[in-house]
């Protein structure tokens, strides 16, 4: 198969980007082709903007997504976007491997996701979760992190860390129609030993070798809604009432690696 890394660390020597390698030599010996987004050494731009686009199908309004659509339509897309598009729509595993920041990715990293996953190839309308854009594809994080593992998890400090990245695992690489792979995490990086680094990278060897075997996690399925997003299994008329939760962050962030 074909496998885009990308990889979003600032630090060329990073634990992350021995990851980052780990990756790509663990997935050549399988036999796949392994292509590399290095974002940081790229000089990737991760702001969305009007110069995206090299014709404006409303020029005088910025609607990024819709003007997404339209380049990718017509061929307009600003050329460093077009380049890591190609990439995507090559690739059978999409794997993001970046450092925690602020219980999110690094900026450079959101900016690619708001860049490259054009609205009207990889979403839009009723085009998402299951019946996403890139359907038939994986996606995978690998993610490097501060923190010790007994601080996430139910009851603890910052509670479980797959709700934590519930916005990129389900609102991002699942919108897309990508079969999400269990991620993996390098914990309390900066602080363990050389050869406690060194085991952490093993561990992520074996994860990519049994990936072919990996169940993919559970995410809700379009055909258990009905066409107005209403769950099949709920009875009776709603009364156009919604309710919004707000949910506050956390007071401390965690460690970077």
């Amino acid at each position: 198969m074909n496998v885009l890394i990308v990889h979003a660390h600032p630090e060329p020597h990073s634990f992350s980007a021995a990851m980052r390698d780990v990756a790509v030599d663990e997935l050549s010996r399988a036999g796949h082709a392994v292509t590399v987004s290095d974002l940081y050494a790229m000089g990737f731009d991760p702001v969305a903007k009007a110069e995206d686009f090299l014709q404006r199908h409303e020029p005088d309004y910025l609607v990024y997504a819709l003007e997404q659509r339209h380049a990718y339509e017509n061929g307009t897309l600003a050329p460093d976007i077009a380049a890591e598009v190609e990439k995507v729509k090559a690739c059978d595993l999409l794997l993001l491997n970046f450092p925690l920041y602020w219980f999110s990715v690094p900026a450079i990293l959101k900016g690619w996701i708001d860049r490259i996953l054009l609205s009207g190839l990889t979403y839009g309308g009723r085009r998402f979760y299951d019946r996403g854009g890139l359907v038939g594809k994986q996606g995978m994080i690998a993610v490097t992190l501060g923190a010790r593992p007994h601080m996430f998890g139910p009851g603890a400090v910052h509670g479980e860390i797959e709700t934590m990245l519930r916005p990129l695992l389900r609102g991002t690489l699942y919108y897309v129609g990508l079969r999400v792979l269990p991620p993996f995490f390098a914990y309390h990086i900066p602080y363990i030993t050389h050869d406690a680094r060194q085991h952490t990278l093993e561990q992520y060897r074996h994860h990519l070798r049994t990936l072919p075997e990996m169940p993919a996690l559970a995410f809700p399925s379009l055909d258990d809604f009905d066409d107005r997003m209403q769950p099949k299994n709920t009875t009776g008329d709603d009364d156009g009432v919604c309710c919004v939760t707000f949910y506050l962050p956390l007071p401390w962030p965690v460690l970077r690696s």
